[in-house]
């Protein structure tokens, strides 16, 4: 099974490429991946696959089934959107579409799982049980197409055992794929506040209820939350990136607004911590003679990969490509909805290394210049085809 799940990860490796370029060159944003979807099912049935459309509006839902296919379900997942980001790449399957690119991979990840799509259709004979084949949109945006699909039953009807993703890693060299069980990857949550107090004149500051003092209060203090109060062994992340004081140098403007994200592995944590910043924020305000409006929306939960199941996928990953070419990875603070598949199935996330230094390829995701290694595309389709037939035999 494994050498000709190879043999034919080969064979498709140049139309994976094709399908890649044409995802990478027509990009469509998170909930708007109208005709990504109508492309996605149109190569399905052209191999004879009839998928399940409209799926949280824009995504698909494939079954392939071996023998006995009640016996075992495995689930993959590949998502479909990209972000608005203007590509400054100079290559044949640049953006045609002025500020949307697939800056982080999801192109690479749709045509790998219609490479597995292709491979596991021919080898159904050959394997017992059914592999679930998931096409989600919205990964970039809140609440994240993965929550949209949990709830319109993507994990019932039949309900996976397991459930498998892979991410690019422009950090890992192409050839080679990284693993890590348990805690992975953090929840996102979003922080907007707005600090109101009196402006003025510069110059004149007994008149006035300074919002840019009480809002630079408030930042240094609430990183004291994170030093201060959450388990030392719970990794957590605060960090704001937008502070507007709409004034100029010599006017102290009425308010001041100010965005940031917090993020952490631990659920509890998550919620006190959000309760202690929501407080001292306020408080603190008021002290100073001013309010503070805080909201936290509530982003995507922490990635948590099954033990057992990320034990066995790193294995058949070492039979299948060599132990030389599996990694372990670190803790990454970075978010990705693919933990609300993780929250309600056993799961198990892993990264494709994209990366090769000689050709350039070089930039991380997310960025105007990001770009993978498509060689990685044969791996990515063949090894995700070899852990699904494994895991659909695993007892």
């Amino acid at each position: 099974m494994k050498e000709s799940i190879k043999s034919l990860a080969k064979q498709y490796a140049a139309d994976i490429i094709q399908t890649r370029r044409h995802l990478h060159a027509h990009p469509e944003l998170s909930f708007n991946e109208h005709n990504t979807a109508r492309f996605v099912a149109d190569q399905l049935k052209a191999i004879g696959i009839q998928p399940q459309e409209g799926v949280a509006d824009t995504g698909l839902v494939a079954i392939i089934e071996g023998r006995n296919p009640g016996q075992r379900v495995v689930a993959l997942r590949a998502d479909m959107d990209a972000l608005p980001i203007h590509e400054a790449n100079d290559v044949s399957y640049k953006s045609t579409v002025d500020g949307v690119m697939h800056a982080c991979g999801h192109d690479a990840h749709t045509a790998s799982l219609l490479g597995v799509a292709r491979i596991l259709n021919v080898l159904r004979d050959q394997f017992d049980g059914t592999v679930k084949l998931v096409f989600q949109p919205g990964e970039e945006k809140a609440p994240g197409g993965a929550s949209l699909m949990i709830k319109e039953g993507v994990l019932e009807n039949p309900a996976p055992v397991s459930m498998i993703g892979q991410h690019v890693a422009p950090n890992i060299p192409v050839g080679k794929v990284g693993f890590r069980e348990g805690m992975y990857m953090a929840s996102t949550d979003e922080i907007y506040m707005t600090v109101r107090g009196k402006g003025g004149h510069a110059a004149m500051p007994d008149n006035l209820i300074d919002p840019v003092l009480i809002a630079s209060h408030i930042i240094v203090a609430l990183q004291q939350i994170i030093s201060r109060n959450r388990p030392p062994a719970s990794p957590s992340v605060l960090s704001f990136g937008r502070f507007v004081a709409d004034g100029v140098t010599n006017v102290i403007p009425n308010e001041v607004t100010i965005q940031g994200t917090f993020r952490c592995m631990n659920e509890e944590w998550r919620v006190e911590g959000q309760k202690r910043m929501k407080k001292l924020a306020e408080g603190m305000a008021e002290a100073m003679g001013g309010t503070c409006e805080f909201t936290i929306v509530h982003g995507y939960p922490f990635l948590k990969n099954h033990p057992e199941l990320t034990r066995r996928t790193r294995a058949q990953a070492v039979d299948y490509m060599g132990a030389s070419n599996v990694v372990d990875l670190d803790l990454w603070m970075a978010g990705e909805d693919f933990a609300f598949y993780s929250q309600v199935v056993d799961s198990c996330f892993y990264r494709l290394g994209t990366r090769n230094e000689a050709r350039g390829i070089v930039s991380g995701v997310h960025t105007p210049t990001f770009d993978i290694d498509e060689a990685a595309l044969e791996t990515g389709a063949g090894l995700m085809s070899w852990l699904a037939v494994q895991e659909l035999g695993a007892v």
